[in-house]
C-alpha cells in the first residue's frame, strides 16, 4: 500500500480536484493507495469537503486539528496514521502533480529510502524563488546532503524512515537530512511544478528566518546530537584558553610596571582585562552547558538507539534452543543449504 499524506490549510477549492487526480493515477497504474488529508485548523470549509470525500471513498481518511499547529505537526499525524509501506507527501494547492507518483516509486526502487522532488522550473514569484535557492545551497553545504530543493513538499519515503526520524517544530523540510544522518539513502528527481490556481501562499518572510534557525538546529542534531560536549566543550576550551592567555599577558605587564610605571597603564584601565575575564566566564559556562547536555543525552539514550539497523541475518540452526531472533524491519532467516 502507498499512503499519500496531504497537509491542508484553507485549500477547499483544490481538494476535490486533487483527490480526483490521485485516484486517476492510482487506477491507471493499478496502485493500492490510501489518501490521508490532515486539516491543520482550516476555517474555510476544507474539513466539510474532506468529510464528504471520506463518506464516498473508503481509501480516504481525514484528520482534523483543533487549531493550526503547523505543517510538521500535520505530517507527523499523517505518518502516524499511514498504513502503507511507502509514504508520499504532497501539498494540497495542486502545484504538485500526482502524475509524478510512478516516477517517485521507480526511483525508490533503485535502492533509495527517501526520494525528494526538485522543482527545477518553479511557478512561483521571484521573491520566493531567489531566497529559496540560496537557502537550498546553504543546507546542502552545511549538511552534506546534496539536494537542489530541500523545500519541495512532494517527497517519497519508505515507512521505516519514520520509525527513526521524529518531527517537531518546523523540521519537516529537513526530513531527508535527518534520514541521511541515520544512514538512509536519499535521492532526487526533477518534477513538474504547476502554477497555483487557487488561494495564496501561506508562507512569508518569517519562513526564511525560521528556516535558518532550524538549519542550525539540524546541523547540531545531526553532527553532535549524541556528543554535544564535543561542540560546546570545544568552544568553551578555546574561550578559556584565550582568556588565560589574556590574563597571562596582563600579569607580565603588571610585573613590568612594578619597575617602570610609565611602561603600561594600570590594569583597571586596560580593556583587555574585561575581554579576558569575559572569555574565562564564557569558557566555564560553555563547558558547564556541555556537561549538562551530555547528562541529558545519556539519559535519553536509554530509550533510543544511537544506531540504525538496515538488515539482519540469522541461521535458524545456529540459534540456541528456546531463543527467537530479534525482529527488525528487513530481516531474513537463512536456511543452510
Amino acid at each position: 500500500m502507498i499512503s499519500v499524506v496531504v497537509p491542508v490549510y484553507n485549500e477547499h477549492e483544490s481538494l476535490q480536484e486533487l483527490y480526483r487526480e490521485i485516484s486517476t493515477v492510482a487506477e491507471r497504474e493499478k496502485l493500492d493507495v490510501e489518501i490521508i488529508f490532515v486539516d491543520d485548523g482550516s476555517n474555510d470549509g476544507s474539513w466539510e469537503i474532506i468529510a464528504d470525500l471520506v463518506s464516498k471513498d473508503s481509501r480516504v481518511q481525514g484528520i482534523r486539528f483543533r487549531r493550526n499547529f503547523g505543517k510538521a505537526a500535520a505530517l507527523s499525524a499523517g505518518f502516524r496514521t499511514a498504513q502503507g509501506e511507502i509514504v508520499m507527501t504532497m501539498d494540497a494547492d495542486l502545484q504538485d502533480d500526482p502524475n509524478e507518483i510512478p516516477r517517485f516509486l521507480a526511483k525508490l526502487g533503485d535502492h533509495f529510502d527517501v526520494v525528494s522532488g526538485w522543482k527545477r522550473r518553479r511557478r512561483d514569484p521571484w521573491h520566493k524563488v531567489g531566497p529559496s535557492r540560496i537557502f537550498n545551497i546553504m543546507v546542502s553545504w552545511l549538511t552534506g546532503v546534496r539536494l537542489h530543493d530541500h523545500n519541495c513538499g512532494m517527497k517519497c519515503y519508505r515507512a521505516e524512515v519514520f520509525r527513526e526520524v521524529k518531527l517537531y517544530g518546523e523540521l519537516h523540510r529537513f526530513i531527508p537530512v535527518l534520514a541521511a544522518a541515520r544512514g538512509f539513502r536519499v535521492g532526487e528527481i526533477e518534477i513538474n511544478h504547476r502554477p497555483r490556481r487557487f488561494g495564496y501562499s501561506k508562507y512569508g518572510v518569517r519562513r526564511f528566518i525560521k528556516g535558518f534557525l532550524d538549519l542550525m538546529t539540524v546541523k547540531f542534531l545531526t553532527g553532535f546530537g549524541q556528543r554535544p560536549q564535543h561542540l560546546l566543550g570545544s568552544i568553551g576550551l578555546i574561550s578559556f584558553l584565550l582568556g588565560n592567555l589574556g590574563m597571562a599577558y596582563l600579569a607580565v605587564t603588571w610585573v613590568i610596571r612594578l619597575w617602570d610605571e610609565q611602561a603600561y597603564p594600570p590594569l583597571h584601565q586596560r580593556p583587555l582585562l574585561l575581554y579576558a575575564v569575559a572569555a574565562l566566564l564564557m569558557g566555564a559556562l560553555m563547558m558547564s552547558i556541555g556537561f549538562l547536555a551530555e547528562l541529558i543525552t545519556a539519559y535519553q539514550s536509554r530509550d533510543e538507539d544511537s544506531y540504525s539497523i538496515a538488515e539482519t541475518l540469522h541461521n535458524k540452526k545456529a540459534l540456541p534452543k528456546n531463543r527467537e531472533p530479534v525482529q527488525h524491519d528487513r530481516e531474513r532467516l537463512e536456511q543452510p543449504s
